[in-house]
């Protein structure tokens, strides 16, 4: 989950979706990641969250405005990107999904001529996301607590802690607000065409943003008691 070092007693580790998050590279059946790195994905993850919109924008700046120019280069990295995950034998779910995002937005990008639509997918997918969280947090089914049911291997007991249920939802209000954060500030950039601004708050509010909330939710739920038994009142 979070960017902690690695605690005293075991803890579950929550890793919710986000850029470059790749569970497989936490350890779960510890509780908690090796290292911020390890939940985020490693370099690879890093890079795969901040330079298809890097390399992006300075593609397009430098062909001189040529979108199709700057996709090609940018879908070219991505497939890079996941060649070198095969190639270092690690978990290619999140390296595939990230370049099928990259896919799409080169797609809709030669299709509109419009640069600033290589950010749709991602302002979308936080709108989903954050859409995601909160209706979760209304059906009183906080995410943070089926994740975490999931990584612990436990079933849907914990909903009969009040406890728990108010932990993994004040967790879960956390990714709310980081999606809708991102939200607030990269979608009037992308309104106003701000591409250089825009590809600098995706890298900004990228895995920094993620490792935050990590983080955020990891100080929460280790205070939940005895996280890894059954609910009381379980059966």
């Amino acid at each position: 989950m979070p960017e902690p070092e690695p605690a005293a007693h075991p803890e579950p580790t929550v890793v919710p979706p986000g850029p470059g998050a790749d569970p497989s590279r936490t350890a779960a059946a510890q509780g908690v990641p090796t290292s911020i790195g390890d939940a985020v994905g490693g370099p690879l993850g890093i890079a795969e969250s901040a330079l298809p919109a890097a390399v992006f924008v300075a593609a397009y700046t430098i062909s001189g405005q040529d979108t199709t120019a700057a996709a090609i280069v940018a879908v070219g990295l991505g497939v890079v990107l996941t060649i070198a995950r095969i190639v270092r034998g690690q978990t290619l779910q999140f390296a595939i999904s990230g370049l099928i995002g990259i896919a799409l937005a080169g797609f809709i990008v030669s299709r509109t001529g419009r640069a600033e639509d290589f950010f749709l997918p991602g302002l979308l997918a936080n709108v989903g996301y954050a859409a995601a969280y909160l209706v979760s947090i209304l059906v009183r089914w906080p995410l943070i607590g089926v994740l975490v049911a999931l990584m612990t291997q436990q079933d849907s007991s914990w909903r009969r802690d009040p406890e728990r249920v108010r932990v993994f939802t004040q967790a879960s209000w956390i990714w709310v607000g980081l999606f809708l954060l991102r939200l607030a500030v990269q979608l009037p950039m992308y309104l106003a065409g701000a591409l250089v601004a825009l590809g600098v708050a995706r890298v900004a509010m990228g895995i920094p943003l993620f490792a935050l909330g990590l983080w955020l939710t990891w100080l929460l739920v280790r205070r939940v008691p005895n996280l890894q038994g059954p609910a009381p009142g379980a059966a």
